[in-house]
C-alpha cells in the first residue's frame, strides 16, 4: 500500500501498523507525535492502529537545542 508521511509518498506493506512506521523511521525510542488522516494516535495505540492506502501521517518529534 502507499501512504503520505510527512508530505512523502512512502510504501508500506499492507496491514502495517503505525508502531511499524515508527519503527521503520528509525524513531522508537524518540519522543514523538502521529496523526494519522489529521487525527493524533495516543503511544499507546500505535501497535494497534493499522494503517489503510491512502492515509496522510504526520510524525512530529522534539528537537533540542538553544
Amino acid at each position: 500500500m502507499t501512504v503520505v508521511v510527512n508530505g512523502e509518498t512512502r510504501p508500506l506493506p499492507d496491514g502495517a501498523s503505525v508502531a511499524d512506521l515508527v519503527r521503520e523511521l528509525g524513531l522508537e525510542r524518540a519522543a514523538c507525535a502521529v496523526e494519522v488522516n489529521r487525527r493524533l494516535v495516543p503511544k499507546g495505540s500505535h501497535p494497534t492502529q493499522t494503517l489503510q492506502g491512502g492515509d496522510t501521517i504526520e510524525v512530529v518529534t522534539l528537537v533540542g537545542g538553544g
